[in-house]
């Protein structure tokens, strides 16, 4: 573990938690398992295709929706990585996003795509979650799932380079990885992030009913976020 490099990626005041964004209806299961669990960690067929809509099932008897996959441009897409394959690896990792205001992008699109959705956003301390998942972690320098307005003015393809292991960073130099910290557009852990408790700064939502009484010690409403 390079404590270096994660101290250099959370120095900046704007970069000391990371942020989570998920569905009110998933916390009695995150809560449950003081853990968030990757698509592929909870059941393997989620990505046997690329999923067009959200699928609901159950896991350690509760509720796990997983996001519908958005559909990606075949033009931004690398000649040697496939849609599939790209959802299947994307599928492996539980994201964050660093940094406040890309988090908030994120809920003014879900918010204004399913209005009648309940949504949560869970805000952890960076340093200490980065530095315990150290050799699980990549990051990027783009929003890896979404597909750009303009697909034909893009600078980089979507390929699997693009999610750069973290002992990597500012060793390799491309086009298509983050080289400074401020490039920084996602932080991925492999397969399942655990004692979250351990962790936790603040949970941004409306439904407290979804929480036991310790996580609703650090609640606050969604529209404080």
């Amino acid at each position: 573990m390079n404590d270096f490099i994660v101290k250099k990626i959370t120095n900046s005041s704007m970069r000391k938690s990371l942020f989570h964004f998920t569905r009110a209806r998933n916390l009695p299961s995150i809560l449950h398992l003081d853990a968030l669990y990757s698509c592929n960690q909870v059941n393997p067929q989620l990505s046997d295709a690329r999923r067009e809509a959200r699928r609901e099932i159950q896991f350690h008897g509760h509720l796990f929706v997983a996001n519908a996959h958005l559909k990606i441009a075949d033009q931004v897409m690398d000649a040697n990585t496939t849609h599939l394959a790209f959802h299947q690896y994307v599928d492996k990792h539980v994201f964050f996003w660093p940094t406040q205001r890309d988090c908030k992008k994120m809920l003014a699109i879900y918010s204004k795509r399913e209005p009648n959705e309940a949504f949560a956003i869970l805000q952890f301390d960076a340093y200490s979650l980065m530095t315990d998942f150290y050799d699980r972690i990549k990051l990027t320098k783009y929003d890896s799932g979404s597909s750009p307005r303009y697909p034909t003015r893009t600078s980089y393809k979507k390929s699997l380079q693009m999610f750069l292991p973290i002992d990597q960073f500012e060793v390799v130099q491309r086009n298509d990885v983050p080289s400074k910290p401020s490039e920084i557009r996602e932080v991925l852990v492999e397969g399942k992030v655990t004692n979250l408790s351990r962790y936790l700064q603040t949970v941004y939502c409306d439904h407290r009913s979804e929480m036991n009484d310790n996580w609703k010690e650090h609640a606050q409403s969604l529209q404080g976020f």
